[in-house]
């Protein structure tokens, strides 16, 4: 019986590890960016801080981006406190392109995603009448990234403007996180 047992068990182990890893496949662009991280920034609301984790969740079919920005109050401006979470989801091909944020100022975007050299670039779709936006992630070196979020107005959906900008630094690998 332990002759079989074995074996068996070794077999599961092995499967687990294919599985685990193909469930990866697709996201090798976003490795980079998994784990946590601390920034500072400015831009037109003032100039603030944060923090982010992106994680693989439901077995990898989904990366979650959760985030905290913290902007002090200023000139007699309140201070503000923004909460998001972001899915980065693939589509069927296994490929991730699509990406839908939420906030706590009950914004819902859609994003579509593209890739450069060092850029991870998130573009909303034209909407009549609303803002367009653009999330730029670029890698800089070890451990650390740009961050730009820019708008365009109504009637002018390709002439994005600067709205936020920061630099970012990892603070937390993926693996030393708890899950």
């Amino acid at each position: 019986m332990r002759k079989l047992i074995i074996p068996v068990v070794l077999m599961l182990v092995m499967v687990q590890s294919l599985v685990a890893q193909n469930a990866m496949t697709g996201w090798e662009k976003w490795q980079y960016m998994m784990g946590a991280w601390n920034g500072e920034g400015s831009g037109q609301p003032g100039s603030g801080s944060g923090s982010y984790t992106l994680k693989p969740k439901l077995g990898a079919c989904i990366l979650e981006r959760k985030g905290v920005t913290d902007i002090p109050a200023m000139n007699g401006r309140p201070a503000v406190h923004h909460e998001d979470v972001m899915i980065i989801y693939k589509n069927k091909d296994g490929n991730p392109v699509k990406a839908l944020y939420f906030d706590n100022e009950n914004h819902v975007i859609p994003y579509d995603i593209t890739y450069s050299d060092n850029r991870i670039i998130l573009v909303s779709e034209v909407n009549q009448g609303a803002p367009r936006f653009r999330l730029t992630y670029e890698k800089m070196e070890d451990k650390l990234m740009n961050i730009k979020f820019e708008m365009a107005m109504p009637g002018a959906p390709e002439d994005f403007k600067m709205y936020l900008e920061g630099k970012n630094r990892k603070t937390k690998e993926l693996s030393e996180m708890t899950p």
